[in-house]
This record gives C-alpha cells, structure tokens and sequence, in this order.
C-alpha cells in the first residue's frame, strides 16, 4: 500500500516514541505514515461534491494518523497500517458529518429511496428493479435514475459506517478488543456476517461485480469504469444502488442485533 519500510523497522520509533515520550519519534513516524492519509482519503474522496477540497479531507486525516500513532500498542502484534487506516477512515467521515456537506434534502431523498429497498426486497425477497423502485416512489425511470445520481454523494463512506449512529470505532473495537471476546458479541458479529453475505447475493451481477473491484480489489470507480466497459456515471449508479440496498437490508435488523 505504501513503500516505506516494514513494520519491523519502526519497533525503535515507537519504543522512542511509547516509553521514551520523544516527539522527534512521533514526528518520524507522522511521517513514515502520511502516504496512509493520501491512501484512504483519496479513496473516500470519489464522488464528493466540488465543494469539499482534497486539502479538508487530508487535514482530517491527519489528525486521525497522530490519534492513532497516540493510542496504538506496538506490543500487541497488531499491523499499524490496519488500525490507522481504520482511524484515518473514522476522523475523515467525522470531519465530513461535522461539515454538513449534503443538503437536507439529498439526505431525504436518500432516506426514501434506502426505505424503499428495504420495504420491496423484504416483501419479494429478492433483488428489485429500478421499474419496480420508480413505481413504488411513484415517479419515471429516469427520474428515479436521477435520484439515484444525486444521492450518490451519501453513498461514499456508508460501507465504512458503524452499525450504531452513536459509535465512531466499532470496527476499530474489533481490532484491538480487550483479550477475550464476550459471547454475545460473537454471535452478533457471526449473525451480522450472514444477513451481509444474504445481502450482498441479492444484489444485480454488475452491483456485486463493482462492489468487489472497489472494496476487495480496491480499484477506483474509474478503473472499475474501463474493467466493466462503461462510463463513470453509471458505475458511480451502480454502487450508490449496491449501498443503499445493503443498507437498507442491514438497517432490518439493527433492533433485532442491539436490542439488548
């Protein structure tokens, strides 16, 4: 991912940094780990409105790399790369919430439009069409299209989002859990797995083709664009539908998973 030296390498700095407290250790390893930030920033960058400069989404992530370089035990075996590109991922979304980048009405149009995949695909059990979708919502083909288009800014860092609104750091708990992980929490994480994979296999072909190259394979939309012989756009379409179809399936059982 990025062409510094190994883990290995950097035990000195962070023996320097973690017991020694010397901020030319932390300022070495803020900088050994800055290509981390362009790596996840740029990523989460794809399909932002103009308004939201590259430089906001760097600064964020910044501060997410020096909260992490703060908080992580290079004791515990675990790769620094996979922590901090998580609290990377975490401060950016959270500079972006806090910004209030997307307009109230997109955020509802969202809304409808995730509230319409759940209520049909849990009634036919199987994945709609954009027909089914534009009669439900009562509107055009192409202007559910549109809608689709225009949302597909809320689509960007959902895949990313914690299953609770009120948690920053779910996943980053799963990484450095404490020893022993309770049962209760295994069997939501196994129940959670299953009804994503049961999501993921109702979405369309081309659906869980893009999300595979962006998430998996790790490609842009771009690129995904020239794999799959079609434009930007209508890649950018297919992946808002792919979230907001997961979401929406996901969204069925948030009370059953947190009840307790």
């Amino acid at each position: 991912m990025i062409g510094h030296k190994s883990h290995l390498a950097n035990m000195e700095l962070w023996r320097e940094w973690r017991e020694e407290r010397q901020l030319q250790a932390k300022q070495a390893l803020i900088e050994t780990y800055l290509p981390l930030v362009d790596y996840v920033s740029g990523r989460l960058s794809i399909g932002l409105p103009k308004n939201v400069s590259r430089d906001d989404l760097t600064s964020f992530g910044v501060m997410g790399l020096i909260d992490a370089i703060e908080k992580f035990d290079y004791e515990r075996g675990l790769q620094f790369e996979t922590y901090a590109s998580w609290r990377i991922r975490g401060a950016v979304i959270d500079g972006l919430r806090q910004g209030d980048w997307v307009p109230r009405s997109i955020r509802e149009k969202a809304r409808k439009v995730e509230d319409a995949y759940q209520k049909l695909e849990q009634q036919y059990l199987r994945s709609v069409t954009d027909l089914e979708m534009s009669e439900y919502l009562q509107v055009t083909e192409s202007e559910f299209q549109q809608m689709v288009q225009d949302i597909a800014v809320t689509t960007v860092c959902s895949i990313d989002d914690p299953i609770r609104d009120e948690e920053t750091d779910t996943r980053i708990a799963l990484l450095v859990d404490e020893k022993a992980v309770k049962p209760e929490s295994k069997v939501q994480e196994v129940f959670l797995k299953d009804m994503l994979a049961q999501a993921i296999d109702r979405l369309t072909e081309k659906e869980r083709t893009v999300v595979s190259l962006f998430y998996f394979e790790e490609l842009s939309l771009s690129e995904i664009a020239e794999v799959m012989s079609l434009s930007p756009s209508r890649i950018s379409q297919l992946h808002s539908k792919a979230i907001l179809r997961l979401r929406g399936a996901l969204s069925r059982h948030k009370t059953q998973l947190f009840q307790d």
